[in-house]
C-alpha cells in the first residue's frame, strides 16, 4: 500500500506528496483545457507512468535473465480524444534499446513491455502503441 497526500491549490494547480519517499510533484491543467501548462497535467502523468512502467518492467525482465539493461531512452506521445468527453485516446511509445539489451532472449523484453502493470491497467479503449528501436 502506498499513500499519496495532495492538495488542490486553486487556479487548476495541485500538489501531491508521496509518503514513502517524501517527494512531491505538482500538476497544472494544460493550456488547451483552461490551464497554464506550468507543469505536468494529470493525463501527462498517465503517459509518463506508461513509459516509465514499460522501461522498468523491461529492466526487471533483463535482471530475471541475469543482465542489466543499461541506459535506454523513451519518448511517449499522448493523444487526447478530439471530441467530448475528454479522455486519453492513444499513447505512442518509442523505446530505444541499448546494445546490451541483445543479451536478453529474443522477445522477452517486448513481452515484458506489453505486460507492465500500467499497460494492463489502462482501459482497452486507450490505444497503446509501442515501437522498439534496437541500437547497434
Amino acid at each position: 500500500m502506498v499513500k499519496i497526500i495532495g492538495t488542490y491549490e486553486g487556479e487548476l494547480h495541485c500538489t501531491a506528496y508521496h509518503e514513502p519517499s517524501g517527494n512531491t510533484l505538482v500538476t497544472d491543467a494544460p493550456r488547451d483545457n483552461q490551464g497554464r501548462g506550468a507543469a505536468f497535467s494529470p493525463t501527462d502523468l498517465v503517459a509518463t507512468a506508461f513509459a516509465t512502467c514499460v522501461a522498468t518492467t523491461m529492466a526487471l525482465m533483463a535482471r530475471k535473465h541475469g543482465h542489466e539493461l543499461g541506459p535506454l531512452r523513451y519518448e511517449v506521445t499522448k493523444h487526447m480524444s478530439p471530441t467530448p468527453p475528454r479522455v486519453i485516446s492513444r499513447l505512442v511509445l518509442k523505446v530505444w534499446l541499448p546494445p546490451s539489451a541483445r543479451a536478453v532472449p529474443e522477445g522477452e523484453l517486448e513481452y515484458a513491455a506489453r505486460g507492465c502493470p500500467v499497460h494492463r491497467s489502462l482501459a482497452p479503449a486507450v490505444a497503446k502503441d509501442i515501437e522498439f528501436i534496437w541500437e547497434s
